[in-house]
């Protein structure tokens, strides 16, 4: 059995690399390759797989929220303080396991979506010996070394290759070199051991040109996934960088409380270390220990839904919020706001009449560049020049295919006297004119006939030609140099019928539009127009627009790297910025979006760089995919509203109570089961459905207005606990009244649970009917724990003991002016 050909050991000519594989330039049989395949594992990257469940429950005490309460735990068994450990330690157990399971039915939900997207590879494969080979499609992942593949523009490199055979191949290798523009590669032997222009690497894509090549190296012993194994990591996502910001401001607070605590009562009270279990249990209230797994239970559920009903695949959990935070997303014209396939609606030539040539000539180039260049299938433009050129017998010789910086494709043909080549020429006006030969008032004339027919919106190739003596050696782009200019073919574009409604939706839902194109300016503009969008201004290039991004900005003639460059710009000015594109010179924004949104009908280069994989290339299904993503960004912008600013209000009047009272105001073991009964029916909020009106506008956890709230809300909280107080203390039988400290504790806990089922209802997203679903139902149950866990025997054992009837009574009044201060803030104040 052969083994793999590590790149670092594949000099030597292409032959000598097929006989060490035992392979050869027809591929591998069917048996050959099941075998290769059961003897070297699928063609996978270790990353890609599954965690196990041993890595997941490891993985949580990594979480600083659970690494704190792992910290905190372990102070409590220091000072003897068993109970209080047992329950902390508790809690870091459940949230790991809850975790590990949400992530675990996460990254199996993820697994079976990415299959459907799965990238495949077109193969040479024999069904047997002296069987001729046959070109088929495979998953990337059932490639096996000694593997004969083709590759085209757009393709991803699935594993190490050599290559057998090149025509104008350049590769994006910046995965591993770091290099922006494309590598030219060929099929030369290299002429040193440090020269690898004669291979291709897992990772990179083919920016222009095609290519045979035999796999040398596939899954974990490929070049790229040895670079995995490095500091290698991707940019945080808009989500993370907010998780982040919320979190360690409160594990900053957190750290803080229990020293706090103890120094205020051992100046004010003469306590001890004896107060040390009470401060820790304060700063565990604190603490969302439930975050990870309400996070990952809302996007995991998220996905799976928008994946049942809408055919949206979401490769990466936090995409799906990054979706609902979107504020500006950036769209290429061609396949999304028209149709893939343009018409020609005109063919002019150098004087400005009607005129076939051109037609004629830029079909010829179709159809040659498309057989010669070994192209997969051509482009909208080619197959609409297809459709309308008419057919004449030319012997084709050579090709240069189209590559998207040099924006421009030639075809060789013999040529009508012996001994001559015809180079046919055609592209990007400004392109075409730059190389042929004219004279300073000429070029002036064609471009103002160029302007004309672009302002009134229509799209134009150039096309030119030059006689050249024939000659052997191959055709490069440096022969596209003195060419005699033949005329314009202009072509319409036909509007994607659902556009209008998907842009008026988005618009509704705060969602300003940029058009990335590299088509001329008017045209861009005149479909934006066509489409009921006046855009506000016209750009070139990567030029950017200062201010705020609203309305609709039209970026014309842009190369790949102006599109991310438009991307990254925005996002610096502190944009949650989308991207739609399905196309090679796509990669490069779609990866320097927050969130890169690719048609399943994209080329693999364009879905490979995509976080979310539309069903179709529809409008309408981005701002499906939008809506799930408010959904759930919604409902953990409820969890964090509501556990952070009830828990910042009971750990502000514990610690006043502290001070004021001659004794603890709840046992630490009572203020943990609260923080556990609490927690356990937050869990709600992964499965709520928010209102209507979380969905106006994008959704964003944006931590300074997260804490403006939480101040607010949870000083409100505070005030109705120390008003709990005052009515234990003054409104019964007089001050002395509060010496009961059973009863005291009692009706706090009691109190508290009530509030905190209170806070749930009134401060959910949206509120569509308050009390609904899932969350009312939980709110419900946290509140029968309140008034029913006291006069139970486990009440009992915590401490606790039934209340009078008239405690209820003033706690009853107690929280109908706390729900209606909650009400009044509510109106008040925009939820972040």
């Amino acid at each position: 059995m052969a083994s793999e050909a590590p790149a670092a050991d594949a000099d030597g000519t292409a032959l000598q690399a097929l006989r060490r594989l035992e392979s050869g330039p027809r591929g591998l049989t069917d048996t050959e390759a099941a075998a290769r395949l059961a003897e070297t594992g699928g063609n996978t990257l270790p990353g890609t797989r599954p965690a196990s469940w041993p890595r997941l429950l490891l993985r949580g005490p990594r979480d600083p929220f659970t690494a704190v309460l792992l910290c905190l735990g372990l102070v409590c068994a220091l000072v003897a303080s068993w109970g209080t450990a047992t329950v902390i330690l508790a809690l870091v157990a459940v949230s790991c396991a809850l975790r590990a399971s949400g992530e675990h039915r996460a990254d199996r939900s993820l697994a079976g979506l990415r299959e459907l997207v799965a990238g495949t590879a077109t193969v040479l494969r024999r069904p047997a010996d002296g069987a001729p080979p046959r070109p088929r499609e495979v998953p990337v992942a059932e490639l096996v070394p000694g593997d004969v593949i083709r590759l085209g523009p757009g393709d991803l490199v699935p594993a190490d290759v050599r290559l057998l055979r090149a025509r104008g191949l350049t590769v994006h290798q910046a995965a591993l070199t770091g290099e922006s523009a494309p590598v030219a590669k060929s099929a030369a032997d290299a002429p040193g051991p440090l020269h690898e222009s004669h291979l291709c690497f897992q990772g990179g894509d083919i920016a222009s040109g095609s290519a045979t090549a035999v796999v040398l190296a596939t899954g974990a012993r490929t070049r790229f996934a040895a670079a995995l194994d490095g500091p290698v990591r991707r940019e945080a996502s808009a989500f993370d960088r907010s998780v982040h910001g919320i979190s360690w401001v409160l594990i900053r607070f957190m750290l803080l409380t229990p020293p706090l605590v103890l120094m205020a009562n051992a100046a004010l009270r003469g306590r001890g270390l004896e107060t040390l279990p009470f401060a820790v249990a304060v700063a565990v209230g604190l603490t969302p220990e439930m975050l990870p797994v309400i996070v990952t239970t809302c996007l995991a559920r998220g996905a799976a839904l928008l994946a049942r009903t809408n055919g949206v695949i979401v490769k990466r959990l936090p995409a799906l919020h990054d979706l609902g935070a979107i504020d500006v997303l950036c769209v290429d014209k061609t396949g999304t706001l028209t149709q893939d396939r343009p018409v020609v609606a005109r063919s002019l030539g150098p004087d400005g009449r009607d005129d076939p040539a051109p037609l004629h000539w830029a079909g010829v180039n179709a159809w040659w560049t498309l057989q010669l260049a070994e192209l997969p299938e051509p482009d909208a433009l080619d197959e609409a020049l297809l459709e309308a050129a008419t057919e004449e017998t030319y012997d084709g010789l050579d090709a240069v295919p189209h590559d998207p910086v040099r924006r421009l494709s030639t075809a060789v043909v013999r040529g009508p006297r012996p001994g001559t080549h015809v180079l046919i020429v055609k592209g990007a006006v400004e392109d075409v004119l730059d190389r042929c030969s004219l004279e300073p008032g000429e070029r002036a004339r064609l471009d103002a006939l160029a302007t004309r027919e672009t302002d009134g919106g229509l799209r134009l190739l150039a096309v030119a030609t030059a006689e050249r003596p024939a000659r052997t050696r191959a055709y490069t782009p440096a022969d596209e140099r003195g060419l005699t200019f033949r005329g314009l073919v202009a072509f319409q574009d036909a509007l994607a019928p659902d556009a209008p409604e998907a842009l008026r939706d988005l618009a509704a839902r705060g969602v300003a539009l940029q058009v990335l194109t590299g088509d001329h300016p008017g045209t861009a503009a005149r479909v934006c127009r066509e489409l009921g969008l006046e855009p506000d201004r016209v750009v070139t290039g990567s030029e950017t627009v200062p201010g705020p991004a609203v309305g609709t900005v039209v970026h014309a003639r842009c190369t790949p790297a102006d599109k991310a460059r438009v991307v990254a710009a925005l996002r610096a000015a502190g944009h949650t910025v989308g991207f739609l594109g399905d196309g090679v010179n796509d990669a490069p924004a779609l990866r320097a979006a927050d969130v890169g949104i690719a048609p399943r009908s994209a080329c693999a280069v364009a879905r490979e760089s995509a976080d979310v994989v539309l069903g179709e290339k529809d409008l309408g299904a981005v701002g499906h995919a939008i809506t799930a993503g408010r959904h759930s960004s919604g409902n953990i912008a409820s969890y964090l509203r509501v556990t952070l600013s009830s828990n910042l209000g009971n750990v502000l009047a514990m610690l006043a109570a502290g001070l004021l009272l001659p004794f603890l105001p709840m046992l630490p073991a009572q203020v943990l089961v609260q923080n556990l009964c609490f927690d356990a029916a937050q869990l709600a909020f992964a499965y709520d459905r928010p209102g209507a009106a979380a969905l106006r506008r994008p959704a964003g956890l944006r931590p300074r207005a997260f804490l403006r709230f939480l101040t607010g809300f949870g000083a409100l909280n505070a005030v109705a606990d120390l008003a709990t107080f005052a009515v234990l203390a003054l409104a019964l039988n007089g001050p002395d009244a509060v010496d009961d400290r059973a009863v005291f504790h009692t009706a706090w806990f009691t109190e508290n649970l009530l509030t905190q089922a209170l806070v749930m209802v009134l401060l959910r997203t949206g509120r569509g009917t308050p009390g609904g679903g899932p969350v009312g139902r939980a709110a419900a149950f946290l509140g029968a724990v309140g008034l029913l866990l006291p006069p139970s025997p486990l009440g009992g054992r915590l401490g606790m003991t039934p209340l009078p009837l008239p405690y209820y009574l003033l706690l009853t009044a107690v929280l109908a002016l706390y729900a209606l201060a909650l009400r009044l803030l509510v109106r008040r104040r925009r939820q972040p």
